[in-house]
C-alpha cells in the first residue's frame, strides 16, 4: 500500500470538510446525487471519448499501481549483481554466463545477458535495451495520459453542473429559502470537479509518471552496467558508474557492504 496517496487522500477531505465547517457551511449539501452524477459519470464518458479501449481497459491495472508499492529489488542488489556477473565474466569468459540465466528473475536483465552470450555487438545491445527503456516509458507515459486529461475535464465539468443547477434554482424564483439551497447546490458540482481534478486525478497522474521516472532511473542503470559487463571492464570500475544512478542512502549502504 502506497501510505503517500491514502495520507494525500485524507487530507485533501480533510481540507474540503474542514474548510466548509469552518466557515459554517453545511456538509450534508455534499450529498448531491446531481452534483455525483454530472461530474464522475461525465468525467468516465469524457475519458470513453478520448482514448481507444484498450487504454480504458488498462485503468483498473493503473489504479493497482497507484494506490501500492512497486515490488522492486533493491537497487544497491542489483549493483552488487551486475558486479558479480563481471567478476564471474573476467574469470571464466562472457559464455559461462549462460548457466546464470535461469536464476535472474529481472527480465530486462536477462534479456540482456542472452544478448551478450549470444555475441551481439555493443551498438546492437545498446539500441535494443535503450528501445526497451523508451517503449516502457511511453508506454507509461499514455496512462498517466489517462488521469492528466480527466483531470482537464473534471473542472469544466463542475462548470457545466452549476449552470444546470442554477437552471433549477431558477424554478424557485419566487421562493427565497428554495432559491438560495438551489443555488448553494449548484455550486457543488463545482466544488466536486475542482476538487476531483486538483487532489485526485492530476496527482495520481503525477504519481504514475513519478515512478515511471524511478523505473526508468534503475533500467538506465542496469544498461549501462551490462554495456560495460560486454566490453570487459574491470568490476570496480563499473561499480563505480552504476553507483551514480544511486541516491546518496544506497550508495553508502552499499560501500558498507
Amino acid at each position: 500500500m502506497d501510505l503517500a496517496v491514502i495520507i494525500g487522500l485524507l487530507l485533501g477531505l480533510f481540507a474540503l470538510i474542514g474548510g466548509m465547517i469552518a466557515k459554517g457551511a453545511n456538509i450534508a449539501i455534499l450529498i448531491n446525487p446531481a452534483a455525483i452524477i454530472i461530474i464522475f459519470v461525465g468525467t468516465t464518458a469524457a475519458i470513453f471519448n478520448a482514448f481507444p479501449m484498450k487504454e480504458i481497459k488498462r485503468i483498473p491495472s493503473l489504479f493497482k499501481i497507484i494506490f501500492t508499492e512497486p515490488k522492486r529489488e533493491d537497487p544497491a542488489e542489483l549493483v552488487k549483481l551486475i558486479v558479480e556477473l563481471a567478476q564471474q565474466a573476467r574469470k571464466e569468459g562472457l559464455l559461462s554466463l549462460e548457466a546464470r540465466l535461469t536464476e535472474i528473475e529481472d527480465p530486462f536483465i536477462r534479456k540482456g545477458l542472452q544478448l551478450i552470450v549470444d555475441g551481439q555487438d555493443e551498438q546492437f545491445l545498446r539500441d535494443y535495451l535503450e528501445t526497451e527503456i523508451a517503449t516502457m516509458s511511453e508506454r507509461h507515459q499514455s496512462g498517466a495520459l489517462v488521469f492528466s486529461q480527466a483531470g482537464t475535464y473534471a473542472p469544466t465539468l463542475g462548470v457545466m453542473g452549476a449552470v444546470v443547477g442554477l437552471i433549477g434554482a431558477l424554478g424557485h424564483l419566487d421562493d427565497t429559502r428554495k432559491l438560495g439551497a438551489s443555488i448553494s447546490a449548484a455550486f457543488v458540482a463545482t466544488l466536486f470537479g475542482i476538487f476531483s481534478g486538483y487532489v485526485m486525478w492530476h496527482p495520481f497522474a503525477n504519481k504514475l509518471k513519478r515512478k515511471s521516472e524511478e523505473e526508468v532511473v534503475i533500467k538506465t542503470m542496469l544498461l549501462e552496467g551490462l554495456i560495460s559487463l560486454q566490453s570487459g571492464n574491470n568490476p570496480i570500475q563499473i561499480k563505480e558508474k552504476m553507483m551514480v544512478f544511486l541516491t546518496p542512502e544506497e550508495r553508502k549502504k552499499l560501500e558498507e557492504e
